[in-house]
């Protein structure tokens, strides 16, 4: 019944087999959008949710927003440690705006659906923006490591042409290579291990207290950010599978995209005097106008 009497019985299961595989791939190319995880099942904790995420996000805006400002505005800043910081508070935003508008969208309007083209471009901005980040924090560690260690130095080593070469290849790599990502990020690992093991030998060698503690100083808050990226990114991708779930893998996803970009203003203006200065003389520049 379901071929001529003269097909032979090898080219009936062909033209059955064929006819299978044409399904599925109609059945394939149909699949035009992907679901999302849900934080929660119950419709009215979503506006919190929402909540939530648009006071993260407007905490990444303000504080990236004010550092960008007050290095650009303040002649004082302009120096590689903080070129590199302008650079960093960039990524952040762009980092943190490539998921986290869909999520508040997603929370408000209780949608689940993202169109496959839009998933694509997702992942791979977040990938491209944190694989930059973290060429970018490699950048700084080397930045502190000839501050210190090499302050004699530093003006040749670290110029504005310098500067500007670095900063671009943390992009330019970053798009030639993305295939390697998690090798790169493991060697930027390890140099900025092998910098700081330097730096921290050469600051102990200091012989005054106060010279020991400004040189910290300087390095806790790069050190700190390094620490914050690493652990979520760590945990994120290299928890053991019998703790995974798709509830811990959401919950860590939030934290990994939404945590850094937001606390990393935070955790450099805290122990930066000159920093504070700045964004307290545009704050206080920006009232003046106002009145």
């Amino acid at each position: 019944r379901d071929a001529p009497d003269s097909a032979l019985p090898g080219e009936v299961f062909a033209g059955r087999e064929n006819h299978t595989q044409r399904q599925l791939m109609s059945n394939s190319s149909s699949i035009t959008q992907f679901l999302l995880l849900e934080l929660a099942d119950r419709r009215e904790l979503q506006p919190l949710h929402f909540g939530l995420f648009l006071g993260i996000y407007l905490a990444a805006l303000l504080g990236n927003g004010l550092i960008i400002t007050a290095i650009t505005c303040d002649h004082h800043l302009h120096t590689p440690m903080y070129f590199f910081l302008l650079n960093l508070s960039l990524l952040n935003l762009c980092s943190i705006s490539t998921t986290l508008p869909k999520a508040m969208a997603s929370s408000l309007w209780d949608t689940r659906d993202i169109s496959y083209s839009g998933c694509a471009a997702q992942l791979f901005l977040l990938v491209f923006f944190l694989g930059a980040e973290c060429f970018l924090l490699t950048v700084m560690a080397y930045d502190r490591y000839v501050a210190i260690c090499k302050p004699l130095h530093y003006g040749t080593l670290l110029g504005s042409r310098a500067c500007a070469h670095m900063a671009g290849s943390c992009l330019g790599r970053e798009l030639g290579l993305l295939d390697f990502t998690f090798f790169l990020a493991f060697g930027c690992f390890v140099f900025v291990v092998v910098s700081y093991v330097q730096i921290f030998m050469a600051v102990l060698r200091i012989p005054s207290e106060q010279g020991r503690h400004k040189s910290f100083s300087t390095c806790l808050p790069h050190l700190a950010v390094v620490a914050l990226f690493v652990s979520t990114g760590m945990f994120a991708h290299l928890k053991p599978t019998s703790i995974s779930s798709p509830s811990l893998d959401l919950v860590v996803a939030v934290l990994y995209a939404l945590v850094p970009p937001a606390v990393n203003p935070l955790i450099y203006s805290m122990k930066n005097k000159e920093l504070k200065n700045a964004l307290q003389n545009l704050i206080l520049e920006v009232g003046f106008q106002q009145q």
